[in-house]
């Protein structure tokens, strides 16, 4: 608890809005999508979607690959907790699908599914993007497949297995300008990850890293992640590490309120 609020306070002294910032790419980023409204058409779609899951109370076994749950003590658990508990926040699902409309990806992935929160924001942003979603848990794909049909998004694909294969599989097929990451909170299989998508950076690569002060190992990963010679642009936006491999800008790191 204490590193979550020190960390917090800290990132409150050092974090800044639009008019602390002097990169054209990065404001253009703040005013134009972060701090923009989300269509009311999107947020009532994206409530729909949620309440479908924060409502169902059935219970399914939970295979849990990564770092394991702070709040579930058994792998049996309700979907409506799922959701509540794990599945991402409005807030944070809302500005996804802003950032998906404003890069305008053409295909995207996600590492880390679980009941489809994140996967149906992203589908939101932009229907004509292709989303390949991996998930370890076939339970959890299960019902993160029944939303996606109940909610007729039919630009997901969805990967069920473990990481270590479906994430080098996926890559070699398809070349993505827009990667979520948010399967394991553990630096080894962060920076795996991390290092794996590489060979699919282009000049206009977005990665989109979840949870970087879930723990003091996922900051640190946060700050290796910085320091990649192939990484000129990063914001720390507290929830989330966004970053970009764009040549024409000189290595520079942003942390932003949003």
């Amino acid at each position: 608890m204490w590193f979550k609020i020190s960390t917090y306070l800290s990132f409150l002294l050092k974090s800044t809005n639009q008019h602390g910032v002097h990169s054209p790419f990065v404001y253009k980023i703040i005013t134009e999508c972060f701090y923009k409204k989300t269509s009311k058409d999107n947020v009532l779609l994206f409530k729909k979607i949620k309440n479908s899951l924060t409502t169902n109370h059935t219970n399914i076994e939970v295979s849990d690959f990564g770092k394991g749950s702070k709040f579930f003590k058994s792998n049996s658990r309700k979907i409506s907790d799922i959701a509540n508990i794990a599945g991402i926040s409005s807030k944070k699902a809302l500005l996804l699908i802003r950032l998906v409309q404003y890069f305008n990806p053409k295909y995207v992935l996600e590492i880390g599914t679980s009941v489809g929160l994140a996967s149906c924001a992203l589908s939101i942003g932009n229907f004509n993007s292709k989303i390949i979603t991996l998930e370890g848990c076939e339970n959890t794909a299960k019902v993160a497949e029944n939303t996606f049909r109940k909610f007729q998004l039919k630009n997901i694909q969805l990967a069920v297995g473990d990481f270590k294969n479906t994430l080098p599989n996926v890559l070699n097929s398809v070349s993505f300008d827009f990667i979520y990451f948010d399967g394991n909170h553990q630096k080894e299989a962060t920076l795996n990850y991390f290092n794996t998508c590489l060979k699919t950076v282009t000049n206009n690569s977005v990665f989109i890293f979840d949870d970087i002060y879930w723990n003091p190992e996922m900051l640190e990963t946060w700050e290796i992640i910085k320091q990649h010679p192939k990484v000129t642009v990063t914001i720390n936006t507290y929830f989330w590490g966004i970053i970009f491999f764009r040549n024409e800008q000189i290595k520079q790191h942003f942390t932003i309120r949003v």
